[in-house]
């Protein structure tokens, strides 16, 4: 997909990964900095807390990118027995995804702000490409952002099997998305779209 754009149209696909390079760079340092808030500042000594895309790139969730349209950054390392309380490993994971919805309302804000052309294709993209991080991420399937909701309701045996075979679940996932009868796919592109609607029209209309 992106691959696919950059050899069409290289000024476009260096958008779109300037776009996600930064995406990802918000969301990892965003989990960084929760953490480091919450007792565990592993991620910060480490510089994971910077917005710098190329200290958070993850070669396999890169590529899934690239090809697939989909992926996801390097793991913020995160020593859950620093942190303060046994829910905070929650609040870390859902930093990521909030921090991308923060970033896509402020874009909104300047696309509201903005009536050029050229500069709302450009954050309309931003836009989309934090919006779906942040759903993406919040599917409920190891290693992704969800999952960690998932121990506040599963029984550890299960959660820690769950996490054993977080690969394979990926895997999986990304079946699914590639096999159109599906439609999971659809529904996280028709997430996106509403999101987006409601950030660029409805939420701040002047």
């Amino acid at each position: 997909m992106v691959f696919d754009l950059l050899l069409s149209n290289p000024i476009h696909g260096i958008i779109f990964l300037l776009a996600i390079g930064l995406a990802i760079g918000i969301h990892e340092a965003a989990h960084a900095w929760a953490a480091d808030k919450l007792g565990d500042p592993t991620a910060k000594l480490m510089g994971r807390t910077t917005i710098n895309p190329l200290a958070h790139l993850d070669l396999v969730g890169t590529l899934l990118f690239l090809f697939a349209g989909f992926g996801w950054g390097k793991p913020v390392p995160v020593d859950e027995r620093r942190l303060k309380s046994n829910q905070d490993i929650v609040k870390v994971a859902l930093a990521g995804p909030a921090s991308n919805l923060i970033t896509a309302i402020i874009l909104g804000i300047a696309y509201r702000l903005i009536p050029l052309t050229g500069v709302q294709e450009v954050l309309s993209l931003f836009i989309f490409i934090n919006l779906s991080l942040m759903l993406f991420n919040l599917i409920p399937i190891p290693p992704l952002d969800g999952s960690k909701l998932l121990k506040l309701i599963v029984p550890e045996p299960t959660y820690d099997a769950l996490v054993q075979y977080g690969f394979f679940l990926i895997i999986i996932l990304f079946l699914m998305f590639r096999i159109g009868n599906l439609g999971l796919g659809d529904w996280l592109l028709r997430g996106v779209d509403i999101l987006f609607r409601f950030i660029t029209q409805a939420t701040f209309s002047l």
